[in-house]
């Protein structure tokens, strides 16, 4: 089953134009055709069953067949990432961590972060494109990139955790926390670390300082470990 993406979807249409590029997709690379059964989002919780019918230009007009709300998650997950040096790995872990389940993620630019800009126009298709192929309902938020102490002056509702490589004695995994919180919130920094003043300002904050186990973890690997660990803690807490 493919998934096509429609933002202005809502509760009263009974018909809708399927976006210009998600149109190309069914028509030209799918070779779906007039009649046939397609499922839509718009990215906020709603699914919905259409049939294709007339091409209107560059678009297609679909009929709306039924519709249904997905469940949200029991938790919200905020991940706040440092861009990795290479641009590639950073698109794999946003592509990974919406398969496993994430609501939001934030890059952050640290003392010894070696990328400093992003495209947030690339990071949006890869996180869309991850939606659809994982068939779920809500689409992650990328939100705009930021200095972690600006970050930092922000305030935040929920359980917070930093990872860092330093030595502490204060560590605790990050698989031992309870983390079936409403909303949960990990930073997570560069190849070089966070800095000392980075990693004290976040535990002034209120972050929690954890760790992921007993080997060091690229960037991006930890940001997936994060997601899984809070996805595998609330699925066996569901079931």
């Amino acid at each position: 089953m493919n998934l096509f993406y429609t933002p202005l979807l809502t509760d009263a249409h009974q018909k809708i134009m399927l976006p210009e590029t998600e149109s190309k997709h069914a028509t030209k690379v799918l070779r779906k055709k007039m009649g046939d059964l397609i499922q839509i989002t718009n990215g906020k919780g709603m699914r919905a069953e259409a049939q294709i019918g007339i091409e209107v230009g560059k678009e297609i007009e679909l009929s709306l067949l039924s519709k249904e709300f997905m469940a949200e998650k029991a938790y919200e997950l905020h991940l706040y990432v440092a861009p990795t040096k290479m641009n590639d790995r950073y698109e794999w872990l946003l592509e990974k961590a919406t398969e496993i389940g994430l609501d939001s993620i934030t890059p952050i630019i640290c003392d010894q972060s070696e990328r400093k800009v992003i495209k947030p126009e690339r990071y949006e298709k890869v996180l869309l494109s991850a939606m659809k192929q994982s068939l779920q309902g809500h689409l992650p938020v990328l939100k705009e990139a930021i200095p972690l102490t600006k970050l930092l002056d922000q305030s935040f509702e929920g359980d917070l955790y930093i990872a860092h490589c330093e030595a502490d004695q204060t560590k605790v995994p990050l698989s031992a926390q309870d983390l079936k919180a409403k909303q949960i919130h990990i930073l997570i920094g560069p190849e070089g670390d966070f800095s000392g003043k980075e990693i004290q300002k976040a535990l002034d904050k209120g972050f929690k300082a954890v760790s992921f186990g007993n080997t060091r973890l690229r960037t991006e690997t930890a940001a997936i470990f994060a997601t899984a660990a809070v996805a595998l803690q609330n699925e066996t807490h569901e079931r």
